[in-house]
């Protein structure tokens, strides 16, 4: 700020426009006009003052100035009327004098004033100010304060999951709940069967459905192990994000990490990336009626080549998974569930293996995921054929039932958490599901569903499967007490070690192979086979037409 303006007077030292700036001289003053406009000044500090720092409504701070005197008059020297009488040569000089002692000693009053070494600085006062504001609100903002921290607010984090019905242990829902308290918002979903799930996430890619019900809001979905390279391949489900940086995959077995890499075909690829976790597997077991085998005097099930016995045609009943039931052909032939060629790797090639499919064909009562245990139940079977998580808790609520892995090995299933993916679907604020991606708590849950604690409802045999960690380390089995012992040679639900390593999950086909197995299904439609055959091959149309059916309209 400039001490001097450009007449000689002090200026600027008060505010342009206040009050003392526009003052007019008397009418008896004899100095020009405008050595008078500006006389001299004294400037008492509190002429000065920010009363308050104000917030306006744009959130910044506002200083409002003002200057105030404790007078609404100028300092003026008026001279006595005896002067004005006296010669104009004294008059001027005595004025001149008093005037230049005047301006000296009021002009260093004025320095002295403003000096910086003897008053605080405007910042100060600013200061000062602010704290006296602060006092004042301080008080009322405490009691604002205390008054917000005697309400209850919960910061709650949604997580939902679609599982499938029957796969997720209630006891494991309530603890997860207990472990994560108020801020949890769960919601868990059951489907019927892994198709219903598939065929609500494909829906909801094709825009055929946009109900915020549909699995494809959801954060975590169950699919299956034999349908994870489908849905990889269409991108129906997105990988995990940053999977190797967790607990629960540092835990996992090799056997697992392998078959769980894929590459964006949903082919298994060791460079491949994780795309989903498993929670829970098992294996293909064969159930039969011991009591009707012992009054018969039979030999009681042991391997797959037991279902070819004469004396048990017509007495079985089996799922009706191409997949399952071809591959049971194949382990009784001694090759793999998930041979690449038949037509090079089997001796006879695909002749042969129809020929054997033919023979099995017409030893089964009855082909139907759905339906294949009521005729077990009620006795029209004598053998059951399917997956343990069925037949395992039918069977304990029989009598007289054995429960066997076949000796040579079985096909393994899992069940797998994996997350939709929602790039191809419509706008999730409109469905109501997760906007800006998975829910943070999902590799919580995943952490959660892999403890080691979590096994106990699988080792009490109150719920079918396993954890993941039995792969490799089978676990001892814990019976409750007063609970049925069962006939059987698993071990806690799964195959002991010394048939679990000839077991294999079943991977995707190669094109080759896939198409061995159309034409295996294909050579069913001969009405030489009756009515079972028929219902046996229209199970396997009806599976076959809709996944091409679903895979067709995806491509376009």
């Amino acid at each position: 700020m400039a001490l001097f303006s450009n007449n000689g007077c002090i200026d600027k030292l008060l505010p342009v426009g206040s009050r003392m700036n526009s003052v007019k001289p008397p009418l008896n003053c004899l100095y020009p006009a405008f050595a008078c406009r500006r006389p001299t000044i004294v400037f008492p500090h509190k002429s000065l003052s920010f009363p308050r720092i104000n917030a306006s409504s744009n959130r910044r701070l506002d200083v409002s100035s003002s200057v105030s005197t404790s007078s609404n008059k100028c300092l003026w020297f008026e001279l006595p009327r005896a002067f004005v009488k006296a010669s104009t040569s004294s008059l001027i000089l005595v004025a001149l004098g008093i005037f230049t002692f005047s301006f000296s000693s009021k002009t260093s009053n004025a320095l002295a004033a403003v000096d910086p070494a003897t008053c605080p600085s405007v910042q100060e006062e600013i200061v000062a100010e602010e704290r006296g504001v602060q006092n004042v609100d301080s008080e009322q903002q405490r009691e604002e304060f205390e008054k917000w921290k005697s309400k209850t607010y919960a910061l709650t984090v949604p997580l939902k999951v679609v599982a499938l019905q029957g796969s997720v242990p209630p006891a494991w829902i309530k603890d997860f709940i207990q472990s994560q308290g108020k801020r949890l918002k769960l919601s868990v979903q059951f489907r019927g069967t892994l198709e219903d799930v598939y065929s609500e996430l494909s829906r909801s890619i094709l825009k055929e459905e946009d109900s915020p019900k549909s699995a494809i809001t959801a954060d975590l979905i169950t699919v299956g192990d034999s349908w994870l390279g489908l849905l990889i391949d269409k991108s129906i489900i997105e990988p995990m994000q940053m999977a190797e940086n967790h607990d629960w995959f540092k835990d996992l077995p090799e056997k697992w990490k392998a078959f769980l890499r894929r590459n964006n075909k949903g082919k298994i690829d060791p460079e491949g990336r994780i795309w989903a976790v498993p929670y829970r597997w098992g294996s293909m077991v064969i159930a039969y009626k011991k009591s009707k085998f012992d009054k018969l005097g039979l030999a009681p099930i042991e391997d797959w080549k037991d279902l070819w016995r004469p004396e048990l045609a017509g007495k079985i009943s089996m799922v009706d998974s191409p997949r399952e039931v071809i591959g049971a052909v194949l382990k009784y032939m001694g090759a793999s569930y998930n041979t690449s060629d038949i037509r090079k790797e089997i001796p006879g090639g695909t002749s042969a293996v129809q020929q054997n499919l033919d023979l099995l064909a017409k030893q089964v009562l009855l082909f139907d995921s759905g339906n294949y245990l009521k005729a077990f139940s009620v006795g029209d079977a004598w053998v059951a054929v399917g997956w343990s998580s069925d037949i395992l808790p039918a069977a304990k609520r029989m009598s007289n039932v054995a429960v066997i892995a076949p000796t040579s090995g079985a096909s393994l299933w899992a069940d797998l958490w994996a997350v939709p993916a929602t790039t191809k679907c419509l706008p999730m604020e409109k469905l109501g599901g997760r906007i800006r991606g998975p829910s943070p708590l999902v590799h919580q849950w995943l952490d959660f569903c892999l403890q080691p604690a979590r096994e106990l409802p699988f080792k009490q045999g109150v719920f079918p499967g396993a954890m993941p960690s039995a792969l490799e380390n089978v676990p001892s089995e814990v019976l409750p007490k007063g609970a049925p012992k069962l006939t059987t040679n698993l071990i806690s639900g799964i195959p002991p070690p010394e048939i679990l390593h000839k077991c294999e999950f079943l991977e995707p086909l190669s094109e080759s192979a896939l198409s061995d197995y159309e034409w295996l299904i294909a050579t069913l439609e001969k009405p030489r086979h009756g009515f079972v055959q028929q219902i046996f091959t229209t199970a396997f149309h009806a599976t076959k037409m809709k996944l091409l059916s679903l895979r067709k309209k995806i491509d376009d």
